[in-house]
């Protein structure tokens, strides 16, 4: 329902001269859900986060935060919107303790409330025993944890992540990951998190929009997506058989809507206009083969992203022949 939504933009805009950063970007997020921008370096993440914080004003088009107006309340959006950039910034020469108190006076946490919410924090983000240490000496994983529970400080209805698990290794990811869950699931809090890691951010999305060039080019639960482009004849399919010999081989060239065949390590993929799993099964069977991995790659977000960027790409090179500009938009 409309009344959900607590971050909107419409027709969003972000020029520099003739270079389009963001283009014409709808975007819908719920309250409470995990919604993950999705592109790489440079396809305008960053410069959308910069606009939905006040930071930067867009050339056309409106963002709001919970009704208020990203560019004319700027000050009422900073209040409830926490922000966690790439590199998160603490004095290298005071405690963690020491930076987290300065946030809280910053952001008018009264006096008596301080000390109790820091060790709070520090408790909910795995802090407590580092708390004491300079800053400067953190890792990257505990520079972002602490950069968690110094978001936490005012307490915000949404925080907005800029490519939060840069750097991270697997088991500070996943630790990272599971607290950037609770913040949704328990709390109650909507985040925004852009990334280039797809698998990673896979895993605790609600929904997902897809970037490319400035452009929403898709937006949706994974799922749907999945089911979109497969129903549009995008299929892509692992198999591994043995023996893997010519007559094999051969049977998979020869079936309707194949359109591409490769390998990798010992298997196979199979890219194709339609679902093959039911006439290769039958093949197999029926010729005593030995089936050892069959798997449709389509709702994997990898795949969904590869499709949807291609598809843009393919358009953004039609629109430039005919010496179009700026069409493409998607609503999410």
């Amino acid at each position: 329902m409309a009344e959900d939504m607590i971050i909107r933009t419409r027709d969003l805009t972000k020029a520099y001269g003739s270079k389009v950063a963001v283009n014409h970007l709808n975007l819908e997020i719920r309250k409470g859900e995990i919604f993950g921008l999705l592109g790489p370096n440079g396809a305008g993440k960053t410069t959308t986060i910069l606009m939905l914080l006040g930071l930067t004003e867009p050339t056309l088009g409106t963002a709001s935060i919970d009704g208020h107006d990203c560019t004319r309340d700027s000050l009422q959006v900073k209040r409830i919107t926490g922000y966690l950039p790439d590199n998160v910034g603490f004095y290298a020469d005071m405690t963690g303790r020491e930076n987290l108190r300065f946030t809280a006076r910053l952001n008018g946490v009264p006096e008596n409330q301080i000390d109790s919410r820091i060790d709070s924090l520090l408790e909910r983000v795995g802090m407590t025993q580092a708390a004491d240490q300079k800053a400067g000496t953190y890792s990257k994983g505990m520079k972002q944890r602490m950069g968690i529970a110094d978001v936490l400080m005012k307490d915000p209805e949404v925080i907005i992540m800029d490519e939060p698990t840069n750097g991270l290794d697997p088991e500070g990811m996943r630790e990272f990951l599971q607290l950037i869950k609770q913040l949704s699931t328990e709390d109650g809090r909507t985040i925004l998190v852009s990334s280039h890691q797809l698998y990673q951010i896979q895993q605790i999305c609600d929904r997902v929009g897809i970037f490319v060039d400035g452009s929403l080019v898709a937006a949706g639960k994974i799922g749907e997506l999945g089911r979109k482009i497969a129903s549009e004849g995008h299929y892509v399919l692992e198999i591994e058989a043995e023996p893997c010999d010519d007559r094999f081989l051969g049977f998979i060239g020869s079936l309707e809507g194949v359109k591409d065949l490769s390998k990798e390590g010992d298997r196979f993929i199979i890219t194709s206009s339609r679902d093959l799993r039911a006439g290769i099964t039958h093949f197999l069977g029926m010729n005593n083969y030995t089936l050892l991995h069959m798997r449709q790659k389509g709702g994997d977000l990898d795949e969904i992203y590869r499709v949807y960027f291609e598809q843009a790409e393919k358009e953004e090179e039609k629109n430039a022949k005919s010496g179009k500009h700026g069409g493409r938009k998607k609503d999410a």
